[in-house]
């Protein structure tokens, strides 16, 4: 967190991506993809991979980075680090960020949250929803990833190894209360770019007050009465009308 503040002072809106990746995203993309090498060879807990772009010469937003990087490095916001040198070594690079998600699926019964923090909670909530979740589901393993810059994370725990994955799937209902409402506590969103759709929509009327929902119902009255536009999401069939 304290080398994001440093690179946006340093790079500002030359960053096109900030992902954080903990270490086991790392480690499950390697192991279901042979491909997918390691760039550093030292270990880290968490990761991050940048992208910066502009439309000047390379030399000089290279120097700006490289900036970036050594302050990070002397003041201990960084412990370790590589900076792809070709198109091919940053494919590499990226290589781990999609190959993570891939790899997850492969490992048995996962939760998906894709919700969103004030970017300064963003450590705060990932140690408060492990912590929750490793005391009521013992061997549930980890696995977070996302956009650090705005906060979305993509907060994914697995199935404790060896694990029945039908009897895991079933806790999902107990493991979203316990990661929403972390979230909401923290001034969240339980989802961060995807929408409520249907899949979240019986969750929204806990984390909203009724004069929120009531205001929902009456805007989607006003403007679609027949309720033709996105039915069924937001807000359920029979709250759309009147009676």
């Amino acid at each position: 967190m304290a080398w994001l503040r440093r690179a946006k002072s340093l790079l500002g809106e030359n960053i096109t991506t900030m992902e954080l990746m903990e270490r086991r995203c790392v480690d499950i993309a390697m192991r279901h993809n042979s491909v997918i090498r390691d760039p550093l060879e030292a270990r880290h807990d968490w990761y991050l991979i940048v992208e910066i772009a502009d439309q000047g010469a390379q030399a000089a937003l290279e120097a700006r980075l490289l900036a970036a990087v050594e302050a990070g490095l002397e003041n201990g916001e960084l412990l370790d680090g590589t900076i792809a040198a070709s198109a091919e070594q940053a494919a590499g690079i990226r290589r781990i960020r999609e190959g993570a998600p891939e790899g997850q699926r492969l490992e048995g019964a996962s939760y998906k949250h894709d919700v969103s923090v004030p970017v300064s909670q963003v450590p705060r909530f990932i140690a408060e929803a492990d912590t929750a979740l490793a005391a009521r589901f013992p061997g549930i393993r980890s696995f977070a990833f996302g956009h650090l810059g705005d906060g979305n994370i993509h907060y994914n725990p697995i199935q404790a190894e060896g694990g029945d994955r039908a009897l895991w799937q079933s806790y999902l209902p107990e493991v979203n209360l316990i990661v929403h409402d972390i979230v909401a506590r923290l001034g969240g969103s339980i989802t961060a770019k995807h929408g409520i759709g249907r899949l979240r929509i019986n969750e929204v009327p806990r984390y909203k007050s009724a004069v929120e929902m009531e205001m929902m119902r009456r805007l989607k009255q006003c403007f679609d009465p027949q309720n033709l536009m996105n039915a069924g999401k937001l807000l359920t069939d029979r709250g759309t009308r009147e009676e």
